[in-house]
């Protein structure tokens, strides 16, 4: 990565080495400096803006797991999160449990909700998986608002107290950035990591073929329900820090639609990558903020048109990126940056 020509490898230690150059490492020291300067200098609209990112840069790598590594479908990545959510809030609220204890617990919990909505993968794939897990996204809502609402406050928006790390409050946006980015490193690092381990290469196998996996000894049981619970633990991690970020709680908060959005944004970035899972969730919450903005400056110029075009402006430019990528670059952004880098490393002897 990042390697010029004329620059290779001498050891296996370096070819294993995420970071490998001193161009790479000051590149990764520039954007962790990055990220820490940033709240004393952006507002506090783009701080919004980039937590609410970060949080869904979470739950897509989750997601990256189980379909772009392991190849099973999930259409209930926001139902997952809501568990997450729900979990954070409930701890907090009625166990008093600090952050640091009820943030690992929801994602926990998830990832044990996300195991009996995998179950259905180890017999069906495909458009039926689509469809089981797509009961997620009905069933786990139903249970929340009908099952103990005493708890979960049913339909009602439920407040969440501000975080507190030994002592300390999290309760602006400045101060939920550093917490939300930190969550965001530990993620994409463990998910690199986690990606070349025998797990993460039994995932592949998995993906490209499960039979002759599991002829080679690949245990498709063991294997499928561990990328659905991995994938249900990202999730619920996004979701207690989207509980802690919003200072609230409610069903309304996951919908269908935000799972699709975060199938969308694979697709845009790159499946079976974790670059491209970061570059595809920036590239459409971007793109959404600034459908957003474009919304009431058309209104303007089409006023019997106002309401409807906002209305259907993002969903029609949304599925316009969708058809382009699925046309002109089936495989996402991160392919992209790969011959750009490619490029890189052969200049100025591309031959």
């Amino acid at each position: 990565m990042y390697r010029p020509c004329g620059v290779f490898d001498e050891t296996f230690t370096q070819d294993l080495a995420i970071v490998r150059t001193k161009a790479h490492w000051g590149l990764v020291f520039f954007a962790l400096a990055f990220l820490v300067c940033l709240p004393a200098l952006a507002s506090g609209a783009l701080l919004a803006n980039m937590n609410a990112i970060g949080i869904t840069i979470i739950s897509v790598l989750g997601l990256q797991i189980v379909v772009g590594y392991t190849g099973q479908i999930s259409l209930g990545q926001a139902a997952f999160m809501s568990v997450g959510s729900y979990t954070a809030f409930m701890l907090s609220t009625y166990l008093k449990a600090p952050f640091l204890i009820a943030l690992p617990l929801s994602g926990l919990t998830t990832g044990l909700a996300g195991l009996v909505f995998g179950l259905p993968s180890l017999r069906i794939k495909g458009f039926y998986l689509a469809m089981a897990t797509l009961a997620a996204q009905f069933i786990i809502p139903w249970l929340i608002v009908n099952v103990r609402p005493d708890l979960t406050g049913g339909t009602s928006t439920m407040v969440v107290q501000p975080p507190r790390i030994f002592g300390y409050k999290f309760h602006t946006q400045q101060h939920m950035f550093y917490l939300i980015m930190a969550v965001v490193v530990l993620s994409i690092y463990l998910t690199k990591n986690l990606v070349r381990t025998r797990v993460g290469r039994a995932f592949v196998a998995v993906r490209d073929n499960d039979l002759a996996a599991e002829v080679m000894g690949v245990s498709i049981l063991r294997y499928k329900l561990s990328a659905f619970f991995v994938s249900s633990f990202y999730a619920g991690l996004a979701g207690g820090l989207w509980a802690y970020w919003m200072r609230c709680v409610s069903v309304d908060h996951f919908t269908l639609m935000d799972s699709i959005w975060f199938l969308g944004m694979l697709v845009v970035g790159g499946m079976g990558s974790i670059s491209g899972a970061v570059m595809g969730t920036i590239f459409i919450r971007v793109l959404d903020i600034l459908v957003k903005a474009i919304g009431p400056w058309l209104g303007e110029f089409f006023p019997s048109l106002a309401g409807a075009a906002t209305a259907a402006l993002a969903p029609t430019v949304f599925g316009l990126i969708m058809m382009l990528f699925l046309v002109f670059e089936p495989r996402g952004l991160a392919h992209m940056w790969e011959r750009v880098k490619s490029f890189y490393r052969l200049w100025p002897f591309s031959y």
